[in-house]
């Protein structure tokens, strides 16, 4: 599974810099807005699965996300909000706030390959916090509504009392955007 994961985001990554880099030779449209940008509010609820050689068995979580337009195909974001790792086993459940900043890029019309890096704040008194990182795909539909799959992995601090080897979810994520 280790292997399996390397390679999709490795593959992710790959998809992501080419499809930039051939964005820039690309005629670019104009989005509504004077400025040539547009600006989206939205929200999601996501749940995801692990490996079997992981602790945590599922998660699930919502979020708030602001998307920024920058061209008709490439798109900064930043998203907060909660995600709580069910522990395998009775072992211990693991409760943060997600803060991710990524970039969309839109290989074709509403398809779109996505790069995020980010921190998990936990909640947990004297817990640390975690780096998180990923990508992904998606669509977006004309009236708003999204419907994407990434890959999430998750980094911990040995010395946190949340403590917990290196692992990641493949998650499912339903959003719902307003175009500001």
């Amino acid at each position: 599974m280790k292997t399996f994961t390397k390679i999709f985001t490795a593959a992710a990554v790959a998809a992501t810099i080419f499809t930039a880099s051939n964005v820039k030779a690309q005629e670019r449209m104009s989005m509504p807005m004077n400025n040539g940008m547009a600006f989206k509010v939205g929200v999601g609820v996501s749940g995801g699965v692990f490996s079997k050689n992981s602790q945590f068995k599922n998660a699930y979580g919502a979020d708030l996300k602001l998307q920024l337009d920058l061209t008709k195909n490439v798109a900064l974001t930043a998203s907060g909000g909660y995600t709580k790792l069910l522990g395998r086993n009775n072992s211990m459940d693991v409760d943060f706030i997600p803060v991710i900043g990524g970039v969309k890029v839109f290989a074709i019309e509403r398809f779109y390959l996505q790069g995020n890096v980010g921190a998990g704040l936990a909640i947990q008194s004297g817990a640390k916090t975690n780096f998180i990182y990923g990508g992904g795909v998606g669509y977006e539909c004309k009236n708003g509504f999204e419907l994407g799959a990434r890959y999430e992995g998750y980094t911990n601090d040995s010395s946190s009392p949340t403590y917990f080897p290196k692992t990641a979810q493949y998650a499912l994520r339903l959003g719902y955007n307003l175009k500001l």
